[in-house]
């Protein structure tokens, strides 16, 4: 009797996602650490817009419509906040 060993490899699919404050939402973070880059002699520095960067590892998912589509209801749902803030999905590999 010969027994066989399959073994599945699953791809773990990436999404990369940028969340930023909208225009006009005023950024104090930003706006701390370009003062503190003029201060260190960057004076060439004329605005920091802050944001935040979420890599998310997805496994069992191999339609790329599918991902995108989750990603995006993730980024919308969890991530930001739609009413001050933007995303944008970076990539997905």
């Amino acid at each position: 009797m010969t027994i066989h060993v399959i073994r599945v490899i699953r791809e773990i699919m990436k999404a990369r996602v940028i969340v930023q404050l909208n225009e006009g939402v005023l950024d104090p973070q930003g706006e701390t650490i370009r003062r503190s880059l003029v201060k260190m002699g960057h004076s060439e520095v004329s605005r920091v817009r802050q944001g935040k960067f979420f890599e998310i590892e997805l496994d069992g998912i191999d339609n790329k419509t599918d991902i995108h589509q989750l990603i995006e209801k993730i980024a919308h749902e969890v991530l930001s906040n739609p009413i001050i803030e933007s995303y944008e999905i970076k990539e997905i590999s």
